[in-house]
């Protein structure tokens, strides 16, 4: 059997290697160890009863998932089975005893077949040293730079791929990266020479659907990431252009480190997905403080409403803080309850992700 560790990819010295180089700051749980401190629970706190009963059943959902990968069934039809019995197991049980339930899963021979899945396997091995990097969005995007990767997957590793790049979870991943150019764009119609800050930018993809960079509408659009790959890599594929990127973390955010300037449009698309209620409540307050009167700070958080989580978690090694319109609503409102704002939030086309916006009152 497979442990979670033992998967290949980057080895462990220079994984770690990365990580200290990348110097994680904490505040934003970016990687499985510290999800699991954000979510820390007892042993005692998992009943026995149902720790044996849902063990059971994870056993028996696992189980045939792997037969039906040994008999060469269609795997489509069987990843959706998985994920949606994982999904509902997932809901039913307690966050303590899924938490017992999670590497269980992991050591489970049928990771053997889902591994072969360039998305799955680049999540679990994480070679960047930690979950969700600009990488792994590449491959769900479906980005040219991430199609030797999945061609040089097996077929079945392929198959499985084509199911899990068009997840409901991965198709609003898509259509949030087209909402953030889309938003862009629509600040630089109204605004002249508008300027931009992208936090946790990744390799800021939507600037390549961006209709204002393409017509140098722009002022500035400052991508900030702790990652110093995806930092070269935007300032590589964009040298010329309004776009630089730099190197920063939401310490250094918090902790006012950086001498940004203000902007038109402050946006975090994948952080909170990250970020404790209380970091992403003080996260906001400061955000607002770059943006000008009259501009808008836009943030997304994957939703409660999606259904591959038992998958990211198990499988993916993969886990988000989901949240509920309402949970949009609490953060925004314990970090501007005090001040006058306008706001909204709402759903993507599928309610696997929802948005919150708001708009800083002008002076």
């Amino acid at each position: 059997m497979l442990l979670a560790g033992d998967r290949g990819g980057k080895p462990e010295s220079k994984r770690h290697a990365y990580q200290a180089k990348l110097q994680l700051d904490q505040y934003s749980l970016v990687t499985t160890r510290l999800m699991k401190k954000h979510v820390a629970t007892s042993e005692e706190a998992a009943d026995s009863d149902e720790l044996r009963d849902s063990t059971a059943q994870l056993a028996l959902i696992l189980d045939l998932a792997h037969q039906a990968f040994a008999r060469n069934k269609p795997a489509a039809p069987v990843v959706h089975r998985l994920a949606g019995r994982l999904h509902k197991l997932r809901r039913q049980v307690a966050t303590a005893v899924w938490q017992k339930l999670v590497p269980l899963a992991q050591q489970h021979r049928v990771a053997e077949y889902l591994l072969q899945d360039p998305f799955t396997r680049w999540s679990v091995e994480k070679p960047r040293g930690y979950s969700g990097d600009a990488g792994l969005l590449d491959i769900y995007y479906k980005h040219p730079i991430a199609d030797e990767i999945v061609a040089s997957s097996t077929l079945l590793g392929r198959q499985i791929y084509a199911y899990t790049s068009e997840a409901a979870s991965s198709v609003a991943g898509r259509e949030r990266r087209d909402i953030l150019a889309r938003t862009v764009d629509e600040t630089a119609s109204s605004v002249e020479k508008a300027e931009v800050l992208a936090i946790a930018c990744g390799h800021l993809r939507e600037a390549e659907r961006s209709d204002a960079l393409a017509r140098h509408k722009l002022q500035r659009w400052i991508g900030l990431d702790q990652d110093p790959v995806s930092v070269a890599t935007v300032n590589h594929d964009f040298a010329g252009t309004a776009v630089e990127a730099v190197q920063g973390s939401v310490r250094g955010i918090l902790r006012r480190a950086y001498a940004l300037g203000t902007f038109d449009l402050v946006y975090a698309s994948g952080l909170y997905d990250y970020l404790p209620r209380a970091i992403g409540v003080r996260l906001l307050q400061r955000a607002m403080e770059l943006v000008k009167p009259g501009g808008e700070f836009l943030f997304a958080n994957f939703s409660d409403e999606i259904t591959t989580d038992g998958y990211m978690e198990t499988f993916m090694d993969w886990p988000l803080i989901l949240r509920s319109a309402d949970d949009m609503w609490d953060i925004i409102n314990a970090a501007l309850g005090g001040s006058p704002f306008d706001a909204k939030v709402y759903y993507g086309s599928n309610r696997n992700i929802v948005y919150g916006k708001v708009r800083k009152g002008d002076l």
